[in-house]
């Protein structure tokens, strides 16, 4: 069977992780049967990085490439009615997703306003990690977001983006159904992913007061995760 390895559960969502969250959704919603391990150390992991999967002794790194091989490997056909237009808006959605990832990191590890909030709630629920632990990772990801450029932002710059990205998400999130229709896709899986990072985690960033002020994200949401939480 195969195996999705990712970041931690917290705050009632599977994956504390935007794209590790949409992997987990996308398995979900397509009805692939996956066993879940949720890891904190990510060194094993192809380029470092999480999630990834293990499927028959193949292992597959990058969230994108993990859902073209399992639609490939499982002929699933929860893209199959999907048109070339609709195709773009997915890349497109995908692709300002990956933006949207770094402004909402750097507001649980970079903005001290909200990272105490974030590191608390984290250990209170992973009791194993420590506070000395969770400071090299907080001072891992301001190298990570100094090189990247986010960390060399003002808060209300970086928020900024962000809420640009959101503003664009509020624009095609249906108040009913999913973005193509009545089916939820994968696109919808990208978006739970990130935007259940926000909306579920009980830390007033700018990124919630948006999410949280916009009804048809909120209902997407909460649609999208009572579909994979059953």
């Amino acid at each position: 069977m195969l195996t999705l390895y990712s970041y931690p559960e917290l705050f009632g969502v599977a994956d504390n992780n935007g794209y590790g969250l949409k992997v987990y959704t996308f398995l979900k919603l397509a009805g692939v049967p996956f066993v879940h391990e949720h890891i904190f150390d990510a060194s094993a992991a192809p380029r470092g990085q999480l999630p990834y999967i293990v499927d028959d002794g193949t292992t597959i790194g990058d969230s994108e490439t993990i859902i073209a091989y399992a639609t490939g490997k499982y002929r699933l056909t929860i893209d199959a009615a999907l048109s070339s237009e609709q195709r773009r808006t997915n890349h497109l959605v995908t692709r300002m997703l990956d933006d949207l990832y770094w402004v909402m990191s750097y507001s649980r590890w970079k903005d001290e306003r909200f990272y105490p909030a974030f590191r608390d709630g984290f250990i209170a629920q992973h009791p194993q990690v420590s506070a000395e632990g969770f400071e090299k990772a907080k001072a891992y990801n301001a190298q990570r977001y100094h090189y990247q450029g986010i960390g060399r932002y003002a808060p209300e710059q970086a928020y900024a983006r962000g809420i640009a990205d959101l503003q664009v998400l509020a624009e095609i999130v249906p108040a009913a159904g999913f973005v193509h229709g009545a089916a939820p896709t994968s696109c919808d899986a990208g978006i739970y992913g990130f935007v259940a990072n926000i909306y579920y985690f009980p830390i007033p960033t700018p990124l919630k007061a948006f999410v949280d002020a916009h009804a048809n994200l909120v209902a997407h949401c909460e649609r999208i995760h009572a579909a994979v939480s059953a």
